[in-house]
């Protein structure tokens, strides 16, 4: 399974991540999942600045970052290799990480390749079966879909808490107590993704290898409401990464920091913490 990444990032991938920086700390690097920009985390931020310097980042194709380069192909080892080029131009060695579902997986990953001093995994994608993947695969194509035809109509649609469950349910136990404003960028950020699709393919027809090698704490932290991966999946990452713990988030969704941002913040902080 090394061989998947064995390579460095090459040239034509070479391209710096949009990233909103702050905080003062020990740098704490957060990866948001699929269709998502580093917004995502907007509910947390400022807990966590006050503790780290925190760099959110928007993944390749996603956000306000570029694709990868020409020809290169959007696979969970890519996008790894992409990260990890923009933690060396940051001049990031072992940050802190988390990441939510995608960025979760890739979180790991960086983990496993001993770039990180510790991982916090919040509903992290790559544990599934077969069924689970397809499942995941076929709810967010038709979201993808949805978003697509609502994009021009993204201030209308989120200014009502009916919009908000409408578009978000999928991923928010209580989406109709999104902040619009967030709840509009959300939206536009998935329904603007060229690469949405083809991300999603490869990612949903791979699967998380050798979390095994992992040698640094790892939490793993699952929304008890997710509807999108299964809670039992959050099992799994435990019995392959050595020595790491799970920690169920009562009554959030796959994107538990729009449903419990100080749950959320204390999972990561207790992470931190105990890993400095």
């Amino acid at each position: 399974m090394a061989d998947r990444f064995a390579n460095r990032v090459s040239d034509s991938m070479a391209r710096s991540l949009n990233h909103h920086r702050a905080g003062a700390g020990e740098p704490l690097v957060l990866i948001h999942g699929i269709g998502s920009s580093w917004r995502a985390w907007l509910p947390v931020m400022r807990a966590l600045e006050a503790r780290h310097e925190v760099f959110a980042i928007d993944l390749p194709g996603f956000g306000d970052s570029p694709p990868l380069g020409e020809g290169v192909r959007p696979t969970v080892p890519a996008l790894v290799d992409a990260v990890e080029g923009q933690l060396d131009e940051l001049g990031l060695e072992r940050p802190h990480l988390a990441g939510n579902s995608l960025g979760g997986w890739v979180a790991l990953e960086l983990a496993r390749r001993g770039r990180a001093r510790s991982a916090t995994g919040v509903s992290p994608a790559g544990m599934w079966t077969p069924r689970e993947a397809a499942y995941a695969r076929g709810q967010l194509k038709l979201a993808y879909a949805a978003t697509r035809r609502l994009r021009p109509h993204a201030r209308a649609v989120t200014r009502t808490a009916a919009g908000r469950t409408g578009v978000f349910s999928l991923v928010s136990s209580r989406p109709w107590q999104l902040d619009p404003a967030q709840a509009c960028h959300a939206l536009e950020a998935i329904g603007g993704s060229e690469t949405f699709l083809e991300t999603l393919e490869l990612s949903t027809t791979d699967r998380a290898w050798g979390l095994d090698e992992i040698g640094v704490p790892v939490t793993i932290a699952w929304g008890s409401r997710d509807r999108l991966l299964l809670p039992r999946q959050g099992p799994r990452f435990v019995r392959m990464i050595p020595g790491s713990e799970l920690r169920p988030l009562a009554g959030a969704g796959h994107v538990p920091m729009w449903d419990d941002a100080d749950l959320v913040t204390r999972t990561i902080l207790d992470r931190t913490a105990r890993a400095a």
